[in-house]
């Protein structure tokens, strides 16, 4: 279970004012953002990350780290 960072911390940094994002676009942002680093865990042959992170803690971190946006379609 993911403690750090709250959710409510990445759901704001997620979104912006012009665009707030939702609990459920976090989930899809950070669901499709695991989904493309297992893919590229795959294709480089690498079988854990290091320190055994998960994708989605991964994905939750670069949010929070500011390193990962929501974009509107």
């Amino acid at each position: 279970m993911i403690n750090q960072p709250s959710v409510d911390s990445l759901v704001e940094k997620l979104g912006t004012k012009e665009h707030p994002a939702s609990r459920y676009a976090l989930c899809v942002v950070v669901a499709k953002r695991a989904r493309q680093i297992i893919d590229q865990e795959q294709n480089q042959g690498i079988k854990e990350l290091p320190g055994n992170v998960k994708e989605i803690a991964l994905a939750c971190q670069e949010i929070e780290n500011g390193t990962l946006h929501m974009t509107k379609d």
